[in-house]
């Protein structure tokens, strides 16, 4: 795939539409039930200082915050990170769906900024959605305050969600890492083209990340590249976007440099339109705007 469009960073720079970050003060920020610091938190530390010594040398100016997993329902950290940093970052928040006043508790964190729900979305949990009032609220909310049901899917998961997305044709959808296609070290052509059917829904949008994690699993990463051709003819740039899923991306050898430069610099069916589409206006779009 060598070969290269530059794109010029713009004024506003770029956008990283997927980061965690977390701070070692548990007194003040307490995790959740179930989760230890030994366990759970690492690195010990990832606040935003230390994201900003990776991501702004690469041009990264603005960062889409995803409420971290060992917090659970408490979006405190995020939101204070969000607050101590105007126009920086966007946020992704929990809600307990299970809970009556889950609409409100959205309607509460949009008025903080928070542009998108996360939700896992593994295929025993994504069906049982059809019977869930909870689910059904936050899809049919999102949609009504133009807000995103953000899915951290599974592959055997994405005919559950194309139901959903036929019900709720209005809500916008944001698969997080591809759905998680290559974990396995292989790319399978079923579960891809289960992920390229969801372009049918013309507010369903893909986060092309977290490549540490998928195919080869190893820098410059181009083996993606095959995939990422069928989502842009599928999807087009504009419903693409770059994330880092920072800060695993930076950790057993991975760097950030090479995250963004598989996007940035080395995949040559990528035009510049294209590259500026999925390094900041389609992120700007669904969670700045």
């Amino acid at each position: 795939m060598g070969g290269c469009v530059s794109v010029p960073r713009t004024e506003q720079g770029y956008i990283d539409a997927h980061v965690h970050v977390w701070t070692p003060d548990t007194g003040r920020y307490p995790l959740a039930e179930g989760f230890t610091r030994e366990k759970d938190m690492i690195p010990r530390s990832f606040m935003p200082r230390e994201l900003f010594a990776q991501c702004k040398a690469q041009g990264v100016s603005r960062i889409v915050l995803i409420q971290m997993s060992f917090y659970k329902f408490d979006n405190s950290y995020m939101l204070d990170s969000m607050s101590r940093h105007p126009g920086v970052f966007s946020g992704v928040g929990i809600v307990d769906e299970t809970k009556a006043d889950v609409g409100e508790a959205m309607k509460a964190l949009a008025a903080r900024g928070v542009r998108g729900f996360r939700v896992r979305a593994d295929r025993q949990k994504a069906e049982a959605w059809k019977g869930s009032v909870g689910m059904k609220k936050m899809w049919s909310q999102a949609a009504d305050a133009g807000l995103s049901i953000c899915l951290l899917a599974d592959p055997d998961a994405l005919p559950a969600v194309r139901t959903m997305c036929r019900a709720y044709p209005k809500t916008r959808v944001v698969i997080d890492h591809f759905a998680r296609i290559g974990m396995s070290g292989t790319v399978q052509k079923s579960d891809l083209e289960q992920l390229r059917q969801l372009s049918d829904f013309q507010h369903t949008f893909v986060k092309t990340s977290a490549f540490y994690a998928l195919g080869a699993k190893k820098a410059p990463y181009t083996d993606l590249g095959p995939m990422i051709r069928t989502l842009k003819g599928a999807y087009g740039a504009s419903r693409l976007m770059w994330a880092s899923d920072c800060p695993y991306q930076v950790q057993q050898g991975h760097t950030y440099a090479d995250s963004i430069a598989l996007i940035r610099d080395r995949l040559d069916f990528l035009t510049a339109e294209d590259k500026e589409w999925m390094l900041r206006k389609t992120a700007e779009r669904v969670f700045f705007a």
